[in-house]
């Protein structure tokens, strides 16, 4: 068998074979986009509620070290911003007091600073007692 022989022998992909395939790619590829898109913007979202959930921590901290201080609790609501992790976060707090007598209800909400609603990425409520005894829970929404 000589070499020409050996040529013909072999066989190539058709067209038709290969249009079926790039089709199949064609379809398969924004698919693909699709879902690591997805996952990139699920990364960032729990990125962003741990800053939130950081801030909020630092904060309702903040609050019980001059309540010790002052000797008095924080009762009402404030608002502000702080910075963390090279962003700007914004913060409200209420104080109410609880169900029980002599406790007080502190929920902190966060929101980053871009956001204009008034939807909190991130809020923790905590319970702090007159007598400056501290027992804490989170709240996740």
């Amino acid at each position: 068998m000589n070499f020409s022989q050996a040529l013909r022998g072999q066989q190539g992909f058709t067209l038709v074979e290969v249009m079926v395939a790039l089709a199949v790619v064609a379809v398969a590829l924004p698919a693909l986009l699709f879902s690591l898109h997805q996952q990139i913007d699920g990364t960032a979202y729990l990125r962003d509620k741990s800053i939130a959930h950081l801030v909020a921590a630092n904060k309702l901290t903040e609050i019980r070290l001059l309540s010790r201080a002052r000797g008095q609790l924080l009762k009402g609501k404030d608002e502000g911003s702080t910075e963390m992790a090279g962003r700007q976060w914004n913060w409200k707090i209420n104080s109410t007091e609880s169900e029980l007598p002599k406790f007080y209800r502190v929920e902190v909400d966060v929101f980053p600073a871009e956001v204009t609603d008034d939807s909190a990425l991130y809020t923790l409520v905590g319970f702090i007692s007159a007598d400056m005894q501290v027992a804490d829970s989170s709240n996740v929404q």
